[in-house]
């Protein structure tokens, strides 16, 4: 049994829903910037709307993954035209400038912390703090990672937990509270609370 599956079980409400599902690996992803790229274009929408998008997005430069430079070179109609907002666009070519002019590549990216890669991306507008932690759990490889924004996350341990929502100060409280217990090991617990989320 993998170490994360004999931490988490230590809680014994969140056993119940390691019970019900296969273990999760976290995959290192290359090309960061694309995969910040279509996590901005994926905000808001539904899986499938997503995909759709993405794939017009590709099959502008023949359906091959684009350079950053590529990308930036696109012009703004061009992104528009796929299905992308004023503001989604701006945001895609914030991303590809940012990565350009800080020379910013996936090898410099695997060697940060948490704090560093955030404290990077965050400086480019249209990138939130949600993103970054959906970057970091998701493309990074960082297994202690808890998105406490995320609504997903919210509703699975409210649920789960029985927390109280009168406030969301009290709310967040309760949550960091929870999500202690599972140090070092947050972002393969989150997984697992989306999924169980999904399921429900």
């Amino acid at each position: 049994m993998s170490e994360y599956i004999l931490h988490l079980s230590k809680d014994k409400k969140f056993r119940k829903v390691l019970e019900l599902q296969d273990p999760h690996e976290l995959v290192r992803r290359k090309k960061i910037y694309l995969y910040l790229c279509a996590s901005i274009m994926s905000q808001q929408l539904s899986t499938k709307v997503a995909d759709v998008i993405y794939k017009r997005f590709l099959a502008l430069y023949g359906k091959k993954e684009p350079t950053a430079q590529q990308i930036l070179d696109t012009p703004f109609e061009t992104l528009r035209a796929i299905g992308l907002s004023n503001a989604k666009t701006n945001y895609v070519h914030n991303v590809c400038r940012f990565f350009i002019e800080e020379g910013l590549d996936d090898k410099h990216l695997y060697k940060m912390s948490s704090d560093e890669v955030q404290q990077k991306l965050i400086q480019i507008k249209g990138v939130g703090k949600w993103t970054t932690e959906m970057i970091l759990m998701f493309a990074l490889q960082h297994e202690d990672v808890f998105p406490v924004d995320d609504l997903g996350i919210q509703q699975a341990m409210t649920k789960l937990y029985k927390l109280d929502t009168s406030s969301k100060k009290l709310l967040y409280e309760q949550m960091h509270k929870i999500a202690e217990k599972w140090r070092p090991y947050r972002t393969y617990a989150c997984v697992h609370l989306w999924r169980w989320k999904d399921e429900k």
